[in-house]
């Protein structure tokens, strides 16, 4: 009988731990479903270790874009960077195959990012963060990889993004007029700067906290570089004030200490790397762009991802958050 046509399957844990023992070697092994997202995080464990194999879904990542990040990864792995990063099997290869019931889908073995996620930073660990994720920028600043990743730029994260999800904002117009004159004045604004004093790279583009763990001796590991594209550095910067922004508004800290946290983390960071006013004063425009850009991911990934939580109380209330957020700089 034919295989009915088939979205999104879920890998067995146990035939991936059966797979990845031997294609690893790896001896006594433990695995488990940790995430079903767009795409799939599973923790495998051996007597003496811990790793992460990561399933990734065809319509997010294709083939070319994996082999993008595991050459940004291992390019910062041999420079000292402290990244996760992939693992090759018993052949040499870092990227696996599997025919799935909807297609191949791939998969990656990367190293365990040990410790766990603070929100709540104290002083020197928010000096550890900002050295660095200037280390991480210092090498992404300078190289160019063989393997093609997205570009960040006012068409990939405002107006593209928006244009895809206009038809869900049907019944929300004002929700979407807003949207819509707010980015051409950020555009506008954004067509003032001087980007000179702009750094440019390979951004992460998601370094918020529960993308990176410390463990008890406040060392650090970067993980998840599944977004990491092509733009300017201060899209890294302004995720993690949007980090600092959440807590004020969200009432967890107090906005001079949430601010505090923050110059703390941007005095490390110059210890280690350049970082110009301008581009701490352009983060209100990157900021808003970050948030359109995820709202056209989770309106491109509804099926099989955010169908539980994107509804239109989300859009009216994600709305909110972004007025929140331009106005939170006129303060």
């Amino acid at each position: 009988m034919d295989i009915f046509p088939t979205q999104y399957s879920t890998l067995s844990s146990k035939a991936l731990n059966d797979f990845i023992s031997n294609r690893y070697e790896l001896s006594d092994t433990q695995c488990r479903l940790l995430i079903r997202n767009v795409s799939d995080t599973y923790v495998v464990e051996s007597l003496t270790n811990k790793y992460i194999f990561k399933i990734y879904r065809d319509a997010h990542r294709k083939l070319e874009e994996i082999k993008g990040e595991v050459e940004l990864l291992t390019i910062l792995t041999n420079s000292g960077a402290k990244v996760s990063y992939p693992l090759k099997d018993l052949n040499g290869n870092s990227i696996q195959a599997f025919n799935a019931a909807e297609g191949t889908r791939y998969g990656v073995l990367f190293t365990y990012a040990k410790g766990g996620v603070v929100n709540k930073m104290s002083d020197q660990q928010l000096a550890v963060l900002g050295r660095e994720m200037a280390a991480v920028h210092n090498v992404t600043a300078e190289i160019e990889l063989t393997h093609k990743r997205h570009t960040f730029d006012i068409h990939s994260t405002i107006i593209d993004p928006l244009e895809r999800i206009k038809s869900v904002f049907d019944e929300l117009p004002l929700e979407y007029a807003w949207l819509n004159q707010t980015a051409k004045t950020v555009i506008a604004a954004m067509g003032t700067i001087d980007y000179r004093h702009f750094s440019h790279g390979y951004c992460h583009y998601d370094f918020l906290p529960k993308n990176f763990h410390f463990d008890e001796g406040n060392n650090l590991t970067f993980f998840d570089f599944d977004f990491a594209g092509k733009g300017y550095l201060v899209n890294d910067i302004t995720s993690l004030y949007i980090h600092y922004f959440l807590d004020a508004t969200l009432g967890r800290l107090p906005r001079e200490e949430a601010d505090k946290a923050f110059h703390i983390f941007v005095e490390h960071y110059r210890s280690t790397r350049p970082l110009h006013d301008e581009e701490l004063k352009a983060m209100p425009y990157f900021g808003f762009a970050f948030w359109v850009f995820y709202l056209g991911f989770q309106f491109d990934n509804f099926d099989d991802w955010s169908s539980i939580f994107f509804n239109k109380k989300f859009l009216i209330d994600r709305v909110a958050l972004i007025k929140k957020w331009m106005d939170y700089f006129e303060k």
